[in-house]
Order: structure tokens, then sequence, then C-alpha cells
């Protein structure tokens, strides 16, 4: 079911201590519910981060990043990573040597719906279902305003959208969407040819 959706913010989330520490988003939607994205998840399997949205009338979403840099990482990345929403797997592509911030946009495919998501800028992103013969499609925009403890995350939505629209523009709150930025996708370039360099050196 697709419905209009009110603005609503996320806002910082943390319980616990050491190694029962949880920290994330939670906010509320009028129209689909409390939403809780928790960014990462424990970690209980080696060289594996975690993201995942629940909570409401949404689909849960989770997003996987599995490699030895997930031991380094604060949260899941781009690279190797698994999405799903509820037991569907959902296909992303994107291409990382683009020059503008739609062509290195993240490219998605779930239950025939085709989406792209793409970086406003470090704090911010946007998320589009492709319109179809059936529906003029959706856009779901998130701005990241304020600092520290003031932080929130400001969703709005333009267009119909499903509860699957908003768990898959979600749980990017809890994904490191830096490559998807123009410094990111810089650095991450410099990072691979200082890779392949040193390759060589063997």
């Amino acid at each position: 079911m697709h419905s209009t959706v009110s603005p609503f913010t996320l806002r910082p989330w943390r319980e616990g201590k050491g190694y029962d520490r949880r920290v994330g988003w939670r906010g509320e939607s009028a129209e689909f519910g409390g939403v809780t994205v928790e960014a990462p998840l424990r970690q209980t399997t080696p060289q594996m981060a975690v993201s995942e949205l629940r909570g409401g009338l949404l689909p849960t979403a989770s997003y996987e990043t599995r490699g030895v840099h997930t031991d380094v990482a604060r949260l899941p990345t781009l690279n190797r990573a698994t999405l799903r929403v509820g037991d569907a797997l959902v296909s992303m592509t994107r291409n990382r040597l683009g020059a503008t911030a739609r062509q290195r946009a993240l490219h998605l495919r779930y239950g025939g719906d085709r989406y792209r998501l793409w970086a406003r800028d470090r704090r911010s992103w946007v998320l589009t279902r492709e319109a179809d013969d059936e529906d003029p499609g959706v856009t779901v925009a998130i701005r990241g305003a304020g600092r520290g403890s003031r932080r929130r995350l400001d969703v709005t939505v333009s267009g119909r959208a499903g509860g699957a629209d908003l768990s898959l523009a979600l749980v990017f709150a809890g994904v490191d969407r830096a490559a998807l930025t123009r410094g990111g996708a810089v650095r991450a370039g410099l990072s691979r040819v200082g890779g392949f360099w040193a390759e060589s050196q063997y």
C-alpha cells in the first residue's frame, strides 16, 4: 500500500554500556509508526558489520558488509555489501568512476522496482523509485542537520510511498555513504591506486 507521508525526523539514540551498548537513529512516522536504525549491530561474527532498520509498519531491512576492512570501519561500507528487505535480496550496482553525484549513484532493484540513491553531501542523501506504467514513482530525501547531541535526520517524501521505499532509504542512515560523495570517491580512487602500486612491488 502506498500513501502520502508526512515529514518526520530521526534523532540519535543509545542504550547500555560496553559490550551491551546499542546506538543508531530513532524517530516516528505518523503513517508508518516508530522507526529504529541500529548502526551497527553488536558484532558477533569476525570481519562482518551489520546495520538494521525495524519497527512500525516498515519491513525490516538489513545492510551487511563482509571483509577485513570491517575491523576498522565504524559502519558497514559500500564494498562487499549485501542488502535485504525482509527475506528478499536487493540487487545493488554503482559506477565508482562517475564524475557527478548522480553518476556515482547506487542503483537498486527490489520487488520489480528500480531505485537510485545518491548523496547530496556527507550527511544527506536521496532515494528515488523510478516511475512505471502503474505508478509515478517517489522520492525520499534525507537531510542531515545539527551537531553533536543535536544531530538529526529530516525525512521528506515526494509522491506516495510504500513501506519498502522508506526502509530502503532509511537503512542507509546506518551505512558509510562517503564513497558516493565527490571527496569520498577521490579518496577511494587514490586508495585503490595505492593498493595496485603496492601489489606491483612484490
